[in-house]
């Protein structure tokens, strides 16, 4: 696993009638990132077996998810999985380098039908660069 050495943040404002899998990919596409790994939303930053709240693209895929009770994700609305204001999950992409981002719900407002595309509203710090070389080329 790479170390990142920096942090960065997106803030971004979506509409809860989306589903989760639109939102992984909103949110690699705001890092710059290729959305081309399997993923999950997790209501646990520690062990990932811990988790009450479980999202994974391995259930849509028909594959086995972490946890038993685990839902999907393209049919899991954003307003389904984060209910209230300071609701926090893990976003773990690519589990094999282990992505993982802090996903925070900080308000939630009413929306017109043309207000319901994606919008990157802030953007702190440099993004990571997905694909690290981790070791020198020689």
């Amino acid at each position: 696993m790479c170390e990142i050495p920096h942090k960065a943040m997106r803030k971004i404002k979506i509409a809860g009638s989306r589903s989760l899998y639109n939102f992984a990919r909103v949110i690699t596409k705001a890092f710059d990132f290729s959305f081309d790994h399997a993923f999950g939303f997790y209501d646990s930053f520690g062990s990932l077996r811990n988790a009450k709240m479980v999202y994974e693209l391995f259930v849509d895929a028909g594959e086995e998810a972490i946890s038993p009770t685990a839902q999907g994700v393209k049919k899991t609305k954003i307003s389904q999985a984060f209910i209230k204001p300071d609701e926090k999950m893990l976003f773990l992409f690519d589990y094999g380098d282990e992505w993982r981002f802090t996903v925070e719900l900080k308000e939630i407002r009413k929306t017109e039908e043309k207000e319901s595309e994606p919008v990157i509203l802030e953007s702190v710090g440099k993004a990571p660069v997905q694909y690290l070389p981790c070791e020198e080329e020689g």
